[in-house]
């Protein structure tokens, strides 16, 4: 993600996520559609894993950012 956003409420999560996922399939899940169509087991494996990383790699960021200012008493 390369804006940052202000998230105040379930609803502004809610569209958060909706957009994020919208990147996410765009870019990752074409790769593993094709993958599946025209490639190997191993480029199939490759694709779902990245497909996985950038679920991963989103959640950890709103992770991040709900983490920001609190204090680690």
């Amino acid at each position: 993600m390369e804006d940052a956003i202000q998230i105040d409420n379930r609803g502004d999560f809610g569209l958060w996520a909706i957009e994020v996922a919208k990147q996410i399939v765009a870019a990752e899940g074409f790769e593993l559609a094709r993958a599946a169509r025209d490639g190997s087991e191993d480029d199939v494996r490759v694709a779902g894993n990245a497909l996985g990383q950038a679920i991963t790699d989103a959640m950890m960021e709103v992770f991040d950012g709900l983490m920001d200012g609190v204090s680690g008493e």
